[in-house]
């Protein structure tokens, strides 16, 4: 289900089996990015303990220097944040080894820096051309998560990565400040947002509340826009720790940590693919053309077959495609128009039925007996109700619930329907 590059990998001596801090899964993709997934590039990324550590902690602090001598002391082969307040100052943290963590980087860079390359989510979206023509709002050195690397392997999350130079800019621009015990610390453009959910990532979860993550791992309420100079109110009582299930935004795409210990609790691809299996043996019927209908494997995830089940979301009843109550005025598309369930009479969208193959986004291991609305993805009744109440951050300053599978907005009163499958007549 994971396959961390071999560099990532540290094992322990008795077991040979790789210690995993946890994961990142990209929300939007069911199971793999549109073309595949390539490298740094997918759908979701491992972070694994490493052979040797590279975490890093702040040391030195040069303050009122020239940025000529900045940029002096940020060249030298060590990690450093430089703080930009005016063309005559600039403050430089310089950072040192941490031998107890592991830094893992987050962002849309190619650059060797960068373990796991994101570019921006676009909802619905079916392949990587798709998102060519968006001009990205990820920065290149997003975040940065430091993992201890003994048990109970914290994982903290910082915004803003280290380049290629192993240096941290913020310009002049850039909001940042100096904190009651004389230390700098600033936020990125366009920021790191972090939700944790309550009652972590099981059945019970309920939606936390959207901070934002400082330069130096400080937690703040949100700015009053996305990219305004002014920062929030810091927000003491809570922490930039990650737990199973927190959410992660960089302003184009959102993230799900899981932990280790909380994928071991997660249905397995095995297990998904039993209960696809299961419904497709009770071999459900349309009730117009009397047909068995059957999910295509989890690897067909885009082209709709002739047994493909097909739902009326306004009221839930499956059948096959047809056109019956297709009237000439909606003919122009195949799916998504208005169309009139037979069975009821209800007015809604007309969609084809995906099986959810992500298994990280599922909270609980029940059959799939519900769709999102409008996209149609199926998932445990648990696993819609949970994602339906999360406000998912959209744009610059807007927040809305969206399908895990497809990033698709919610619609409806619930944003999900129950389906009613008809069994066979015989």
């Amino acid at each position: 289900m994971y396959s961390p590059e071999q560099e990532n990998i540290s094992t322990t001596a008795s077991t040979k089996v790789p210690v995993k801090y946890g994961e990142l899964i990209v929300l939007g993709y069911n199971g793999s990015l549109p073309n595949g997934d390539r490298g740094r590039r997918k759908s979701r990324f491992a972070l694994c303990k490493r052979p040797k550590s590279n975490g890093v902690k702040p040391s030195t602090v040069h303050i009122a220097c020239s940025p000529q001598a900045a940029k002096a002391i940020s060249n030298k082969d060590q990690h450093s944040i430089s703080y930009t307040l005016s063309r005559a100052q600039t403050v430089v943290v310089e950072y040192t080894q941490d031998s107890n963590t592991d830094m893992f980087q987050i962002g849309r860079s190619t650059e060797s820096p960068i373990d796991f390359v994101v570019t921006d989510t676009v909802a619905g979206s079916q392949s990587n051309a798709d998102t060519q023509s968006v001009q990205s709002t990820i920065s290149r050195f997003a975040c940065r998560i430091m993992c201890q690397r003994t048990p109970p392997y914290t994982a903290r999350i910082y915004a803003a990565g280290f380049d290629s130079s192993k240096n941290i800019f913020l310009g002049e621009k850039a909001a940042k400040w100096k904190t009651c015990d004389a230390q700098m610390d600033g936020l990125t453009t366009n920021g790191v947002l972090v939700m944790h959910p309550r009652t972590g990532f099981t059945q019970d979860s309920k939606p936390g509340v959207w901070r934002e993550i400082s330069v130096c791992g400080n937690v703040f309420t949100l700015r009053e826009t996305r990219s305004a100079q002014q920062r929030g109110k810091m927000v003491e009582t809570e922490s930039q720790e990650l737990v199973d299930g927190s959410l992660v935004d960089l302003c184009g795409a959102t993230l799900l940590w899981r932990t280790a210990e909380g994928l071991s609790r997660t249905p397995t691809l095995k297990h998904l693919e039993a209960l696809r299996q299961e419904i497709n043996a009770a071999r459900p019927q349309c009730p117009v053309g009397f047909n068995t209908l059957a999910f295509p494997s989890m690897r067909r995830k885009d082209t709709p077959d002739e047994k493909q089940p097909w739902v009326y979301l306004q009221c839930g009843h499956v059948h096959g495609y047809h056109d019956w109550g297709n009237h000439r005025e909606e003919r122009e598309g195949r799916e998504g128009r208005q169309r009139e369930c037979p069975m009821c009479r209800a007015k809604g969208p007309y969609v084809p039925l995906w099986l959810g193959c992500e298994a990280g986004f599922y909270v609980d291991a029940a059959p799939p007996t519900h769709a999102f609305n409008p996209c149609g993805h199926v998932c445990s009744e648990k696993t819609a109700a949970f994602w339906s109440q999360i406000p998912l951050p959209h744009g610059t300053h807007t927040f809305h619930a969206a399908c895990p599978f497809c990033a698709q907005q919610l619609t409806g009163e619930q944003g999900f329907a129950r389906l009613i499958f008809q069994g066979p007549l015989d």
